[in-house]
């Protein structure tokens, strides 16, 4: 453009970070990579990277968890922009501005290493930190997010298996907020819930004990829940 002056402005970069969170033996786990180079050589961080000119923030977070993790097969991961963290000395390399993603998987796929990440490894979520950079508080404002979007949202059956039971979905809300629910109250607002799970015909699974197998449950169609399944600390608040 005639007139514009584009070095009138000092340069900063864009980066990407990642708070990738999965339940594994019914405790919350976060994935971190060991960074492999300074800055906070040999810290645990998120998964993440500078943004390249020719790619969207979503590209280029998909793009460092596979090769910062080796986790390739991340098409169908539930990705979500969490927030944008711009404070200035963030980065002690320079100006960097950073957009953050929330990401859920299922399962636990064992990551490795890459690129600059010396390791990667799924930790719990409670002993994670202290973290390089700001990661600490991106990854507790992730935990917030998470547990918000419980009580509204469908989110809950992305934490789990195609096809899941009754308990499985109230390990997830247990597990994310951190308290003990009451099964037969969780069931019956599950179940009054529109759209929230749907009964797989004929299929159960053993899950211990000396009771009939569980019955099982796929992902319903809705996407928000219909009354809210709030935490019991916030029941009778309110909105």
């Amino acid at each position: 453009m005639q007139g514009y002056d584009k070095y009138a402005f000092e340069p900063f970069a864009v980066t990407v970070d990642l708070a990738v969170l999965t339940i594994r033996a019914g405790a919350l786990h976060v994935l971190l990579v060991e960074r492999g180079q300074e800055p906070y050589a040999g810290h645990w961080a998120l998964p993440g990277g500078f943004v390249l000119p020719d790619e969207s923030a979503e590209t280029a977070a998909r793009r460092e968890l596979a090769e910062e993790t080796g986790l390739s097969d991340v098409s169908g991961l539930h990705l979500e922009q969490l927030r944008t963290y711009s404070e200035p000395g963030r980065d002690p390399r320079m100006r960097v501005v950073s957009v953050a993603f929330t990401a859920l998987l299922p399962d636990a796929p064992e990551p490795r290493g890459g690129g600059d990440a010396a390791e990667a490894r799924w930790l719990p979520y409670d002993s994670a930190g202290p973290l390089a950079f700001d990661h600490d508080r991106i990854l507790a404002d992730a935990h917030d997010r998470i547990g918000a979007q419980l009580e509204n949202s469908c989110l809950a059956t992305a934490f789990c298996p195609p096809e899941f039971t009754l308990g499985e979905l109230q390990q997830v809300y247990e597990t994310v907020w951190g308290i003990a629910l009451d099964r037969p109250n969780f069931r019956r607002k599950v179940l009054a819930s529109p759209g929230f799970v749907e009964p797989v015909p004929g299929a159960a699974r053993l899950t211990g004990g000396r009771g009939k197998p569980a019955a099982l449950y796929r992902a319903g169609t809705a996407t928000a829940l219909q009354p809210p399944l709030l935490r019991p600390s916030r029941e009778g608040r309110p909105e």
